[in-house]
Protein backbone atom coordinates (compact mmCIF):
# COMPACT_ATOMS: atom_id res chain seq x y z
CA UNK A 1 0.00 0.00 0.00
CA UNK A 2 1.16 3.69 -0.77
CA UNK A 3 2.26 6.13 1.62
CA UNK A 4 -0.57 8.75 0.35
CA UNK A 5 -3.20 5.61 0.05
CA UNK A 6 -2.42 4.60 3.89
CA UNK A 7 -2.98 7.95 4.94
CA UNK A 8 -6.60 8.42 3.68
CA UNK A 9 -6.93 4.68 5.55
CA UNK A 10 -6.32 5.65 8.56
CA UNK A 11 -8.18 8.89 8.22
CA UNK A 12 -11.05 6.32 7.90
CA UNK A 13 -10.13 4.17 10.64
CA UNK A 14 -12.26 6.02 13.76
CA UNK A 15 -15.38 5.51 11.82
CA UNK A 16 -14.70 1.66 11.03
CA UNK A 17 -14.17 0.68 14.80
CA UNK A 18 -17.12 2.75 15.92
CA UNK A 19 -19.20 0.77 12.77
CA UNK A 20 -17.54 -2.65 14.74
CA UNK A 21 -17.58 -1.78 18.19
CA UNK A 22 -20.87 -0.30 20.37
CA UNK A 23 -20.43 1.31 23.75
CA UNK A 24 -17.13 1.95 24.13
CA UNK A 25 -16.61 5.66 22.64
CA UNK A 26 -14.55 6.82 25.21
CA UNK A 27 -11.73 3.56 23.46
CA UNK A 28 -11.98 4.46 19.74
CA UNK A 29 -10.19 7.70 20.61
CA UNK A 30 -7.21 6.50 22.54
CA UNK A 31 -7.05 3.76 20.34
CA UNK A 32 -6.51 5.64 16.95
CA UNK A 33 -4.03 8.04 18.39
CA UNK A 34 -1.61 4.81 19.03
CA UNK A 35 -2.53 3.33 15.72
CA UNK A 36 -2.11 6.71 13.34
CA UNK A 37 1.47 7.41 15.41
CA UNK A 38 2.35 3.52 14.62
CA UNK A 39 1.53 3.96 11.16
CA UNK A 40 3.25 7.38 10.32
CA UNK A 41 6.47 6.11 11.96
CA UNK A 42 6.21 8.14 15.38
CA UNK A 43 6.61 4.72 17.60
CA UNK A 44 9.79 5.18 19.25
CA UNK A 45 13.20 3.36 17.68
CA UNK A 46 13.39 -0.16 18.68
CA UNK A 47 10.20 -0.93 20.28
CA UNK A 48 6.78 -2.17 18.89
CA UNK A 49 4.72 0.14 17.10
CA UNK A 50 1.92 0.63 20.14
CA UNK A 51 1.08 -1.78 23.39
CA UNK A 52 -2.45 -1.82 24.74
CA UNK A 53 -3.61 -3.42 28.05
CA UNK A 54 -7.20 -3.57 27.67
CA UNK A 55 -8.82 -4.10 30.88
CA UNK A 56 -12.76 -4.81 31.57
CA UNK A 57 -15.42 -7.61 32.01
CA UNK A 58 -15.68 -9.83 29.46
CA UNK A 59 -17.85 -9.63 26.29
CA UNK A 60 -17.41 -5.85 25.63
CA UNK A 61 -14.96 -6.03 23.01
CA UNK A 62 -11.82 -6.33 23.85
CA UNK A 63 -10.85 -8.47 21.38
CA UNK A 64 -13.05 -7.64 18.44
CA UNK A 65 -11.82 -3.87 18.06
CA UNK A 66 -8.45 -5.88 18.42
CA UNK A 67 -9.71 -8.31 15.68
CA UNK A 68 -11.14 -5.03 13.80
CA UNK A 69 -8.03 -2.56 13.59
CA UNK A 70 -5.73 -5.44 12.70
CA UNK A 71 -7.95 -6.24 9.71
CA UNK A 72 -8.58 -2.84 8.73
CA UNK A 73 -4.77 -2.01 9.07
CA UNK A 74 -3.36 -5.43 7.71
CA UNK A 75 -5.51 -6.29 4.56
CA UNK A 76 -7.84 -8.76 6.46
CA UNK A 77 -5.06 -10.30 8.25
CA UNK A 78 -6.24 -11.96 12.00
CA UNK A 79 -4.34 -11.09 15.39
CA UNK A 80 -2.05 -14.41 16.18
CA UNK A 81 -3.42 -15.15 19.62
CA UNK A 82 -2.23 -16.85 22.57
CA UNK A 83 -4.36 -17.68 25.67
CA UNK A 84 -2.63 -17.00 28.35
CA UNK A 85 -4.18 -19.32 30.50
CA UNK A 86 -2.27 -21.98 28.57
CA UNK A 87 1.01 -20.62 29.97
CA UNK A 88 0.34 -21.39 33.38
CA UNK A 89 3.34 -23.62 34.22
CA UNK A 90 7.37 -22.84 34.16
CA UNK A 91 8.09 -24.40 31.24
CA UNK A 92 5.54 -21.99 29.14
CA UNK A 93 8.43 -20.45 28.53
CA UNK A 94 9.95 -23.38 26.38
CA UNK A 95 6.17 -23.83 24.81
CA UNK A 96 6.51 -19.72 23.34
CA UNK A 97 10.09 -19.54 22.50
CA UNK A 98 11.43 -23.56 22.03
CA UNK A 99 12.69 -26.16 24.25
CA UNK A 100 16.48 -26.92 22.97
CA UNK A 101 18.55 -25.36 20.17
CA UNK A 102 16.46 -25.64 16.56
CA UNK A 103 13.11 -25.25 18.24
CA UNK A 104 11.39 -22.07 17.79
CA UNK A 105 8.16 -22.72 20.02
CA UNK A 106 4.93 -21.48 18.74
CA UNK A 107 5.34 -17.63 19.01
CA UNK A 108 8.43 -18.13 16.53
CA UNK A 109 6.33 -20.07 14.43
CA UNK A 110 3.54 -17.89 14.57
CA UNK A 111 6.33 -14.72 13.72
CA UNK A 112 7.34 -16.95 10.65
CA UNK A 113 3.73 -16.87 9.04
CA UNK A 114 2.99 -13.10 9.82
CA UNK A 115 6.00 -12.14 7.83
CA UNK A 116 7.23 -9.24 9.68
CA UNK A 117 3.85 -7.34 10.97
CA UNK A 118 0.52 -7.48 12.28
CA UNK A 119 -0.99 -8.10 16.16
CA UNK A 120 0.26 -10.25 18.80
CA UNK A 121 -2.96 -10.79 21.32
CA UNK A 122 -1.70 -12.28 24.73
CA UNK A 123 -5.63 -12.66 26.13
CA UNK A 124 -5.65 -13.26 29.86
CA UNK A 125 -2.37 -11.79 31.05
CA UNK A 126 -3.11 -12.24 34.58
CA UNK A 127 -2.72 -16.28 33.76
CA UNK A 128 0.91 -15.99 32.82
CA UNK A 129 3.28 -17.69 34.80
CA UNK A 130 6.26 -15.12 35.95
CA UNK A 131 8.59 -16.25 33.87
CA UNK A 132 6.18 -15.31 31.00
CA UNK A 133 5.68 -11.93 32.07
CA UNK A 134 9.56 -11.57 31.86
CA UNK A 135 9.61 -12.37 28.46
CA UNK A 136 7.12 -9.26 28.00
CA UNK A 137 9.53 -6.96 29.23
CA UNK A 138 11.84 -7.48 26.62
CA UNK A 139 9.22 -7.56 24.03
CA UNK A 140 7.86 -3.96 24.80
CA UNK A 141 11.80 -2.75 25.96
CA UNK A 142 13.31 -3.55 22.72
CA UNK A 143 10.90 -4.58 19.91
CA UNK A 144 12.69 -8.40 19.99
CA UNK A 145 12.52 -11.76 21.56
CA UNK A 146 15.59 -14.40 21.55
CA UNK A 147 14.00 -17.93 20.55
CA UNK A 148 15.71 -21.44 21.96
CA UNK A 149 17.27 -21.71 18.37
CA UNK A 150 19.28 -18.60 18.53
CA UNK A 151 17.49 -17.00 16.53
CA UNK A 152 16.76 -12.97 17.75
CA UNK A 153 13.17 -11.87 16.16
CA UNK A 154 12.60 -7.80 15.42
CA UNK A 155 8.88 -6.95 16.38
CA UNK A 156 9.42 -3.52 15.98
CA UNK A 157 6.55 -4.21 12.99
CA UNK A 158 3.85 -5.27 15.46
CA UNK A 159 1.33 -3.74 17.53
CA UNK A 160 1.45 -5.95 21.19
CA UNK A 161 -2.04 -6.21 22.82
CA UNK A 162 -2.82 -7.69 26.25
CA UNK A 163 -6.77 -8.35 27.82
CA UNK A 164 -7.80 -8.78 31.49
CA UNK A 165 -10.06 -9.74 33.09
CA UNK A 166 -8.71 -8.07 36.56
CA UNK A 167 -11.07 -5.38 37.95
CA UNK A 168 -14.52 -6.90 36.59
CA UNK A 169 -16.17 -7.99 39.18
CA UNK A 170 -15.66 -4.74 40.90
CA UNK A 171 -16.68 -2.71 37.61
CA UNK A 172 -19.66 -4.78 37.75
CA UNK A 173 -20.70 -4.09 41.05
CA UNK A 174 -20.16 -0.41 41.03
CA UNK A 175 -23.07 -0.52 38.17
CA UNK A 176 -24.08 2.93 39.02
CA UNK A 177 -21.27 4.46 40.09
CA UNK A 178 -19.37 7.27 37.46
CA UNK A 179 -17.46 5.82 34.57
CA UNK A 180 -14.45 7.99 35.90
CA UNK A 181 -14.64 5.52 39.75
CA UNK A 182 -14.95 2.40 38.13
CA UNK A 183 -11.86 3.14 35.91
CA UNK A 184 -9.48 4.22 38.95
CA UNK A 185 -10.75 1.26 40.63
CA UNK A 186 -10.03 -0.99 37.83
CA UNK A 187 -6.68 0.47 37.48
CA UNK A 188 -6.17 0.26 40.87
CA UNK A 189 -6.72 -3.16 40.85
CA UNK A 190 -4.54 -4.30 37.92
CA UNK A 191 -1.31 -2.36 39.67
CA UNK A 192 -1.74 -5.07 42.42
CA UNK A 193 -1.63 -7.63 40.22
CA UNK A 194 0.12 -6.90 37.53
CA UNK A 195 4.18 -5.81 37.67
CA UNK A 196 4.70 -1.97 37.73
CA UNK A 197 7.19 -3.10 35.46
CA UNK A 198 5.38 -4.27 32.48
CA UNK A 199 2.15 -2.21 32.98
CA UNK A 200 3.79 0.91 33.30
CA UNK A 201 5.68 -0.66 29.17
CA UNK A 202 2.18 -0.32 27.87
CA UNK A 203 1.27 2.63 25.56
CA UNK A 204 -2.05 2.58 26.68
CA UNK A 205 -4.28 1.10 29.38
CA UNK A 206 -7.91 0.97 28.85
CA UNK A 207 -10.59 0.03 30.62
CA UNK A 208 -13.74 -1.13 29.00
CA UNK A 209 -17.36 -0.46 30.18
CA UNK A 210 -19.74 -3.21 30.46
CA UNK A 211 -22.18 -3.04 28.25
CA UNK A 212 -26.24 -1.87 28.83
CA UNK A 213 -29.53 -3.30 27.89
CA UNK A 214 -29.67 -0.77 25.39
CA UNK A 215 -25.68 -0.64 23.65
CA UNK A 216 -26.57 -5.06 23.48
CA UNK A 217 -29.86 -4.16 21.40
CA UNK A 218 -27.81 -2.62 19.30
CA UNK A 219 -24.66 -5.01 18.98
CA UNK A 220 -28.06 -7.61 18.33
CA UNK A 221 -29.50 -5.68 15.60
CA UNK A 222 -25.43 -5.12 13.96
CA UNK A 223 -24.90 -8.70 14.20
CA UNK A 224 -28.66 -9.50 12.43
CA UNK A 225 -27.66 -7.44 9.70
CA UNK A 226 -24.13 -9.41 8.94
CA UNK A 227 -26.06 -12.68 9.70
CA UNK A 228 -28.64 -11.65 7.10
CA UNK A 229 -26.28 -10.68 4.42
CA UNK A 230 -23.90 -14.07 4.91
CA UNK A 231 -27.01 -16.03 4.91
CA UNK A 232 -27.98 -14.28 1.71
CA UNK A 233 -24.97 -14.91 -0.30
CA UNK A 234 -25.83 -18.47 0.45
CA UNK A 235 -28.90 -17.97 -1.02
CA UNK A 236 -30.82 -17.91 1.71
CA UNK A 237 -33.05 -14.71 1.65
CA UNK A 238 -34.53 -13.68 5.21
CA UNK A 239 -36.98 -11.66 6.76
CA UNK A 240 -37.07 -10.61 10.36
CA UNK A 241 -39.57 -9.03 12.33
CA UNK A 242 -39.76 -6.88 15.30
CA UNK A 243 -41.28 -9.75 17.75
CA UNK A 244 -37.88 -11.91 15.78
CA UNK A 245 -35.94 -9.20 17.22
CA UNK A 246 -37.15 -9.28 20.71
CA UNK A 247 -36.61 -13.26 20.81
CA UNK A 248 -33.00 -12.85 19.84
CA UNK A 249 -32.38 -10.16 22.40
CA UNK A 250 -34.09 -12.29 25.45
CA UNK A 251 -32.35 -15.00 24.22
CA UNK A 252 -28.84 -13.31 24.12
CA UNK A 253 -28.93 -10.60 26.37
CA UNK A 254 -26.79 -11.23 29.72
CA UNK A 255 -25.58 -8.83 32.34
CA UNK A 256 -22.52 -10.60 32.82
CA UNK A 257 -20.92 -11.83 29.69
CA UNK A 258 -22.17 -8.90 27.73
CA UNK A 259 -22.21 -9.28 24.13
CA UNK A 260 -20.83 -12.69 24.30
CA UNK A 261 -23.59 -15.24 24.12
CA UNK A 262 -25.55 -12.67 21.59
CA UNK A 263 -23.66 -14.21 18.58
CA UNK A 264 -24.69 -17.03 19.43
CA UNK A 265 -27.94 -16.46 19.64
CA UNK A 266 -28.27 -14.26 16.80
CA UNK A 267 -26.78 -17.47 14.61
CA UNK A 268 -29.24 -20.18 16.41
CA UNK A 269 -32.27 -18.17 16.07
CA UNK A 270 -31.63 -17.42 12.07
CA UNK A 271 -30.07 -20.47 11.14
CA UNK A 272 -32.70 -22.32 12.83
CA UNK A 273 -35.38 -20.54 10.73
CA UNK A 274 -33.30 -21.46 7.33
CA UNK A 275 -33.27 -25.74 8.39
CA UNK A 276 -37.14 -25.04 8.34
CA UNK A 277 -37.41 -23.59 5.52
CA UNK A 278 -35.45 -26.11 3.68
CA UNK A 279 -36.61 -28.88 5.30
CA UNK A 280 -40.28 -27.61 4.72
CA UNK A 281 -39.60 -27.36 0.72
CA UNK A 282 -37.39 -30.89 1.17
CA UNK A 283 -40.91 -32.36 2.38
CA UNK A 284 -43.26 -30.76 0.24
Amino acid sequence: MDADKRKWRLLELAAHLRACIKGQEHVIGRVVSVLQRGELGLAHHGRPKGSFLFVGPTGTGKTEITNAFTSFLFEGAKPLRFDMSEYQNQSSVEKLIGEKIGDIGLLGRALVKSNGGGTLLFDEIEKAHPLVLDLFLQILDDASITLASGERKNLSGYYIVCTSNIGAAEAMRMQSAPFASIERTVLARVGQSLRPELVGRMTEKVVFARLPYAVQREICESMIAGELARLCKLGHELEITPADIETILRAGFHKTLGARPMRAAVERFLQDRVVGMLLEHFSS
